[in-house]
């Protein structure tokens, strides 16, 4: 009877084991990976027609949205004095990382509304393995000197 017993539960551990090891966990924290990058600011002249200077973007909020099919933020961090941003401890999956920039639609051909929502610019990040340092292309912020 005791080795009955012990087949059973040998049994419940191996179904409960290919169980577990199968479930996927979809993007977000509790993972062993980070997303590092810069947010750089294209500064222009007033009509947005001449970029002006770069410059890092220093205490800019930048945003990270888990997976490809959600329009929410999930987390925020500011960027640090060189522009720089990182967020930790994320799971393998896609990322969408974004800063709201001062150019919005028409501003570009000189008909720049301070009342205008601002838009974000967006990169997408993708991370395939596991304790992974992912470098994100730079987000870009267009500002003016107005």
């Amino acid at each position: 009877m005791l080795h009955n017993i012990k087949s059973v539960l040998a049994a419940l551990l191996i179904v409960s084991g290919l169980f577990l090891s199968s479930c996927d966990k979809d993007a977000g924290e509790g993972g062993t990976s980070t997303i590092k990058g810069k947010v750089m600011v294209y500064d222009y002249d007033a009509s947005f027609q001449a970029c002006q200077d770069t410059y890092p973007a220093f205490k800019e909020d930048v945003y990270i949205i888990y997976g490809d099919d959600r329009s929410t933020y999930d987390d925020k961090m500011e960027t640090s004095y060189d522009g720089s941003f990182e967020f930790k401890y994320l799971r393998k999956g896609k990322y969408k990382i974004f800063a709201y920039t001062k150019d919005t639609t028409g501003a570009s051909n000189g008909t720049y509304n301070d009342s205008r929502p601002r838009l974000p610019s967006m990169v997408e990040v993708e991370i395939t393995s596991n304790r992974s340092e992912v470098v994100a292309k730079d987000i870009i912020m267009l500002d003016n000197n107005q």
